[in-house]
């Protein structure tokens, strides 16, 4: 078990110092979510009075004299998750837990799969790998849509959380290894 946790805190570290290079140096979510446009005090204002409650929005255009959408016209989408800025520590607590959480219950996975995998470094860190595809394929990959993510950003997203967990895998496979002369034959 304690190779599990300290394999689990590697991991988080490298989470930690993965998101600072790519966020913080690079700008890549805020590129993605922070997009501004040129009237935005206006549009702030008209949000604040209007959108009171936390959730998604979406804005359809005016339907046609007929009664339906009309298919060409842009649908946009607001999220409000209720907070400002003052709840920025906060939520950054909340993240700092998932970033050591999310790790050591993927080397806790790892430590339950068979002898094959936890005796060869290239499958644990594919198995991390794996881990990234998932949540690109139903995480990510499925925020592109009407009033959602752009393909490209969804695409970038999942490209992003498979990198991340290819990284994570790195340091933990070298953790998580098959314990006992006899782990073979168990």
């Amino acid at each position: 078990m304690s190779k599990v946790i300290s394999a689990g805190l590697l991991g988080g570290v490298v989470l930690i110092i993965w998101t600072f290079v790519i966020n913080g140096l690079f700008g890549f979510q805020a590129s993605i979510d922070m997009k501004q446009v040129p009237a935005e005090r206006q549009i702030y204002e008209v949000l604040r009075q209007n959108v009171i409650d936390p959730g998604r929005y979406v804005f359809n255009p005016e339907l046609t004299p007929e009664g339906v959408v009309p298919g060409k016209e842009p649908v946009y989408s607001v999220l409000y998750g209720g907070m400002g800025h003052g709840s920025a520590g906060a939520h950054m607590m909340v993240g700092l837990v998932v970033f050591f959480l999310a790790p050591m219950i993927g080397a806790w996975l790892l430590s339950m799969t068979s002898w094959k995998v936890k005796s060869s470094y290239p499958r644990k860190v594919l198995f991390f790998t794996a881990i990234g595809l998932l949540l690109a394929l139903f995480s990510d990959l499925m925020k592109f849509g009407i009033g959602s993510y752009p393909v490209n950003d969804a695409f970038a997203y999942a490209v992003y959380d498979i990198v991340s967990w290819t990284l994570v895998g790195l340091v933990v496979a070298f953790r998580i290894q098959p314990s006992g002369v006899n782990a073979k034959t168990t």
